[in-house]
């Protein structure tokens, strides 16, 4: 029996954020003929969420939305239009430093650390300051630690900048490159600083996400399959009959699990572009991959039972960055809707005590309830032992405090994912300046988290848009601002752009 054919002027490979954001746009063009597929029956891709057996959501890792897009914001706000769709939440976020909360980001709020600490990070402070003066302009620095230690000094550097963003990214920050930082990481002001120890004075939020939303329902994955749903039917193919096994980039074809095969004019992949190259069985291309390098990424969620705690608050996400436990961030799921976790009247047994005892009774009792999020990072550099991983975040749940001994655990989630970070190794803009004009001339546009490998424009807004531009490239060589200009499109809000409503 005879393959069945499809043909499509536009296919888009992937149903998270990138791949949506691609589909949104060319059904309100509705100007060429297209298809989104995906190998799973649920749209969100790395922006997904799961629910345990006994009820608690848990996000595939930590997600909010804040955007640069007014085009993102008019999409959300169509998929989820009501005001008690979304709460909005004040960033509440410390990274924990011998055994103390310091308000983040900490090379901001050193006043609240001991004397003799300010006094040591201030005086590097002021040589680094001292050295840039005098620096030529033509003096980049050559990894991101040097980026630190010319912009932290070198004690900042040393108690936190290089062990936390080792234990975030799995790799060491000799081997990142500098060009990705942008709006990511905070470069002091000396005077500033200076001020604020005298007057041991707490800096103001700092970022992009000082405030964000977040869904009342569904978690994260809420979002886009809210998303998903606003997009014609017909066009999408998502489950066991949307699973890509092979493409032929010369014969633009793509052949999917169940047999059909999608004859199109130009590809929008966002699967990773390692794996794309391996599904085109292009040897050349992969070469080219062999430079890019990713770290991945554990989940860990514990749902407990018992009052959210006086000392935990409202915090939103908090940083690790010392060795008395694994994960480099815990989130306070529970506080970002009352929906992320059971209700008080659901009964739950307990599974164990914190301290890994196990409880008194098994009966199932009723709550209220709370849960945090973990996230552990694993690479070569940064290896992780799966068998006692969950045994031991809940150890350093209990080291940093955010657990007590006796707390009864009553529900945990581990998931790993592969491809977590995509690395901005000091290799990796020279190999997307060949992967990308490479598959370009093929009529592929890799585009997203890890398609086109550009931290620096990973967020879900950014996503997002990486698809929304490369359709309007596809169609009418629309300029890509997202992935040609980072630096452009995360300091200045995209207003020009609106969504319009669909002709379909």
């Amino acid at each position: 029996m005879a393959a069945k054919e499809i043909n499509v002027d536009v296919l888009v490979i992937g149903a998270g954020p990138t791949g949506l954001g691609a589909a949104k746009r060319l059904q309100q063009l509705n100007s060429v003929s297209w298809l989104i597929v995906d190998s799973n029956e649920t749209p969100g891709g790395l922006a997904s969420t799961d629910v345990t057996p006994e009820g608690f959501l848990f996000d595939v890792g930590g997600h909010v939305i804040f955007s640069h897009y007014k085009y993102f914001d008019d999409c959300l706000h169509e998929a989820l239009p009501q005001s008690d769709d979304w709460y909005e939440h004040q960033r509440v976020s410390y990274v924990r430093y011998q055994g103390i909360w310091v308000p983040y980001p900490f090379q901001n709020n050193i006043a609240v650390l001991p004397k003799e600490e300010q006094v040591k990070c201030l005086n590097d402070l002021i040589d680094a300051a001292l050295e840039a003066r005098v620096r030529a302009a033509t003096d980049k620095p050559k990894n991101f630690d040097e980026w630190n230690q010319r912009n932290v000094g070198q004690r900042l550097n040393e108690i936190f900048m290089r062990p936390y963003n080792f234990k975030v990214w799995a790799v060491p920050t000799t081997k990142m490159n500098s060009t990705w930082v942008g709006e990511r990481v905070a470069a002091p002001n000396v005077k500033l600083l200076t001020t604020n120890v005298i007057q041991n004075k707490v800096a103001g939020n700092w970022g992009p996400n000082s405030t964000f939303r977040f869904p009342a329902h569904g978690g994260t994955g809420g979002i886009w399959i809210a998303v998903a749903d606003t997009i014609a039917k017909e066009n999408t193919r998502f489950g066991a009959h949307g699973a890509v096994t092979k493409v032929d980039a010369d014969a633009k074809k793509a052949y999917l699990k169940d047999g059909t095969v999608v004859k199109y004019g130009s590809l929008v992949s966002t699967m990773a572009v390692d794996y794309l190259a391996e599904s085109m069985g292009d040897v050349k291309l992969q070469q080219m991959c062999k430079p890019l390098f990713y770290s991945s990424t554990n989940v860990i969620g514990v749902g407990i039972r018992g009052q959210r705690p006086e000392r935990i608050g409202d915090k939103c996400w908090l940083y690790f960055v010392e060795d008395n436990c694994q994960f480099y961030r815990a989130t306070i799921f529970s506080n970002y809707s009352p929906f992320n976790q059971p209700t008080e009247d659901v009964k739950l047994a307990t599974k164990q005590l914190a301290n890994g005892q196990q409880p008194t009774s098994s009966e199932a009792q009723s709550g209220p309830y709370w849960s945090i999020m973990l996230e552990v990072s694993e690479s070569s550099y940064k290896p992780v032992n799966h068998e006692t991983l969950l045994a031991d975040c809940i150890q350093g749940l209990v080291n940093t405090d955010l657990l007590k001994p006796e707390d009864e655990i009553v529900s945990t989630y581990v998931r790993r994912f592969d491809h977590g970070y995509p690395t901005p190794s000091v290799e990796r803009n020279g190999a997307l300046d060949e992967i990308l004009p490479y598959l370009r001339q093929k009529d592929i546009l890799t585009r997203g988290r890890f398609g086109s490998w550009k931290y620096e424009v990973g967020n879900q807004d950014h996503s997002f848009m990486l698809g929304v531009e490369a359709v309007d490239n596809v169609v009418s060589g629309g300029i890509e601002l997202t992935l040609s200009y980072p630096d452009f499109v995360n300091t200045r809000a995209n207003t020009e752009r609106r969504l319009t409503p669909s002709s379909k």
